[in-house]
């Protein structure tokens, strides 16, 4: 509320103090006739005294935006009140104290505001671009979990904008099944008394939908100088790609883990009841295989185990971006496609062959090949033979 009405209104009320010891003594009848008097009288005098107050304070304001603008030689008028007085000369000993300092250091004070100006609005600038570049929104809660900023893009992602999130609780706009989620996270956040990066994965209701949207925030805990939690800085993004990409991911763990164990089993039998594996493959399996590489139909390798290192001095990510015509030395890759469609045919092979090694020279190994028909994939156990 501005001054001048507050001190108009307080006038207001004290005037019925005289009208209610005017009802007591001479009745109602002469208030009424005095009533009008005493209010125009009231408000006169409410108006002059709120423009002798407010007035200096207006223009004392208007002095100081003046200052904040880099203008120091802004001239001071003095008031009639005395505080207001007292206010102005503090001021003026600020300015002064302002000025010896600019002129000790040697440059003008318009460098010194424009200078700040300009490196504000800057930043500003730069911040806004990159909240519209990011693939994401940053948003804030204050301790109790009441949003207290939003950039806009969320909306790409949840249909809200930003005035529809601020200043509501966060967990209105979760799944009901990961309330307890965020708020159990939130508590242990608060408590670790850490700044640290957390990554919070939970489901998010689209706007107006039951839908929900699987998103990934990486969440900040804000504490005061004493340690009190003050509330969340994060960055969100729809996950969903994610999510099905490590759903795929955890899927081809198990299916490789479950292929091992085929191929163990298989090894185990040694060759009972299939006559297209050859004898020999018995010394294979009576011994500890060195490792084991998995590769397509293309030749690709997709998958080793980390004990190759040991015995061809790649790591498991170089072998990774190999073919395993790369591995056999004497062979083309021509030549290895031709012999995976015979071992397609047959169902598995047992050969002898030379492996390269990463320094140049090489080893020579026995390969069994087995072709996994519901995968589509080829998986060979290397021995390393003593010559």
């Amino acid at each position: 509320m501005k001054l001048r009405w507050l001190l108009t209104i307080m006038c207001l009320v004290i005037s019925l103090i005289p009208i209610a010891m005017i009802i007591g003594f001479e009745g109602l009848e002469i208030v009424t006739v005095f009533l009008g008097l005493i209010l125009v009288i009231t408000l006169t005098v409410a108006f002059v005294i709120s423009y002798i107050i407010s007035m200096p304070l207006v223009k004392l304001t208007k002095n100081i935006d003046e200052i904040s603008k880099g203008n120091l030689d802004v001239e001071l008028e003095k008031s009639e009140i005395y505080e207001i007085n007292n206010l102005m000369d503090s001021l003026d000993r600020v300015m002064a104290s302002l000025k010896l300092a600019i002129n000790k250091v040697g440059v003008r004070k318009e460098e010194i505001f424009q200078d700040a100006v300009k490196a504000k609005e800057e930043a500003e600038a730069k911040y806004e671009i990159l909240l519209k570049k990011i693939d994401g929104w940053i948003w804030e809660t204050d301790a109790n979990g009441i949003c207290t900023k939003c950039s806009s893009k969320i909306s790409g992602t949840l249909g809200y904008t930003p005035k529809q999130i601020i200043g509501k609780e966060i967990v209105r706009f979760l799944k009901p099944e990961d309330v307890n989620k965020f708020k159990d996270i939130v508590y242990i956040l608060s408590q670790q008394k850490t700044d640290s990066t957390n990554k919070l994965d939970l489901h998010w209701m689209y706007q107006d939908t039951s839908r929900p949207i699987w998103v990934r925030s990486f969440c900040i805990p804000m504490f005061d100088s004493i340690g009190t939690f003050q509330g969340l800085r994060c960055f969100s993004r729809d996950a969903t790609e994610y999510q099905v990409a490590e759903t795929k991911i955890e899927e081809l763990e198990q299916r490789l883990s479950d292929t091992y164990k085929q191929l163990h089993t298989v090894l185990q039998r040694q060759s009972i009841g299939n006559p297209l594996i050859e004898p020999t493959i018995t010394t294979v399996s009576e011994q500890e295989f060195d490792y084991m590489i998995l590769f397509d139909e293309d030749a690709k390798i997709i998958d080793c185990t980390n004990d190759i290192q040991k015995k061809l001095g790649f790591t498991k990510e170089e072998m990774l971006t190999r073919t395993f015509a790369d591995v056999v030395y004497l062979e083309s890759y021509n030549d290895i496609k031709a012999s995976l469609e015979d071992i397609k045919k047959q169902g598995s092979s047992q050969i002898k062959s030379i492996h390269k090694k990463k320094d140049g020279s090489s080893i020579f190994v026995s390969e069994h090949i087995t072709y996994l028909k519901e995968r589509n994939v080829f998986i060979c156990m290397v021995k390393q033979d003593t010559m």
